[in-house]
């Protein structure tokens, strides 16, 4: 029988077999209504059919052409080519960070990669320590200052080898698919201490880097995906005596947020299967997925489907709203 790690960042429940496959069904049963509406906003940059024809007879307009008169695969291709050529914006930051000769050049002045590099150059953390609205992420700010210098260079060079390493030796493009556990992906190893700065280099932003050198093999795990399963799984706690295991919600004030400690394997093996599921439709219409854009799609997907329910999170969070890439 597979073994977990002892300390757990969620119930023992959650890895069980019967329980995953409960949360895919649950994700399943919901798919289509959401599968709909991305259509229809087009990823969430238009109105739906419903909004248009009521904004017609609002306005006494009869024969104005609507988006059902657009094929659902043209509707698609576009979110598809929208949502790779605004993933492609800052990627190549990314890129030039996971290089191996680059990093080993740091490790003589190692206070230069985390004020130069990662504090100027990383989108994710420039964007979140430049953040001066968001007052949720001054110990953010605060951590970052304080970490050791030589941790975060042998963090960041450590999850550029695993992803090298992971790449050649643990994917095959012809079987990752046909995966049906989530350890066998092999990616427990990204949520220990190795692979982590606490405060600085947790799950959101270790995801974001591994997602946006290869969204291939990584998805990106951030405050937005979170929400998403959450609503994709209809709230529903299967089980766990917490509630969801996608939040962390404290009733003494009143807030509910994403599980910043969400187990990047568990999280990834849903993102697989979600991507099964919009494949399957690409499949119905005639459109193939670039499968080096795999995670960029379910990205786009889960990112809609936070934006149907902004305010309701908006709401439960009770306090000012986060980067959607959140920190931890």
């Amino acid at each position: 029988m597979y073994t977990k790690q002892e300390n757990r960042s969620v119930e023992d429940i959650c890895y069980e077999e019967s329980h995953v496959q409960n949360v895919i069904c649950e994700i399943s049963k919901n798919f289509d209504q959401y599968f709909t509406k991305f259509l229809e906003r087009e990823g969430g940059f238009a109105i739906t059919s419903d909004s248009f024809k009521a904004l017609q007879e609002k306005f006494g307009v009869d024969k104005v052409k609507n988006k059902s008169n657009v094929k659902k695969s043209d509707m698609f291709r576009k979110i598809i080519s929208e949502s790779i050529e605004d993933f492609e914006k800052d990627r190549q930051d990314y890129i030039n960070i996971f290089d191996l000769d680059g990093l080993e050049e740091y490790e003589d002045d190692p206070h230069v990669f985390k004020s130069s590099i990662l504090k100027n150059k990383c989108p994710i953390i420039r964007k979140t320590i430049q953040n001066k609205r968001a007052k949720v992420l001054d110990k953010y700010r605060a951590d970052f200052n304080l970490t050791d210098s030589n941790l975060l260079l042998k963090v960041v060079t450590n999850l550029c080898v695993f992803s090298e390493e992971y790449f050649q030796n643990d994917y095959d493009r012809n079987t990752y698919e046909k995966i049906s556990t989530y350890y066998d992906l092999n990616l427990d190893l990204l949520d220990t201490e190795e692979y982590t700065a606490f405060g600085v280099i947790g799950g959101g932003i270790k995801s974001m880097m591994l997602f946006k050198v290869n969204p291939e093999v990584f998805p990106s795990r951030s405050r937005d995906a979170l929400w998403a399963l959450w609503y994709l799984t209809q709230k529903k706690d299967f089980g766990c005596t917490m509630d969801s295991e996608f939040l962390m919600i404290d009733i003494n004030k009143v807030i509910t947020q994403q599980n910043y400690f969400y187990p990047y394997e568990l999280f990834a093996f849903y993102a697989l299967e979600i991507f099964k599921m919009l494949k399957s439709k690409a499949e119905s219409m005639g459109i193939e997925i670039d499968i080096k854009y795999r995670y960029v799609i379910v990205d786009a997907f889960l990112s809609f489907i936070v934006d149907e329910h902004r305010t309701e999170i908006d709401f439960l969070s009770a306090q000012e709203r986060e980067l959607s890439y959140s920190y931890a």
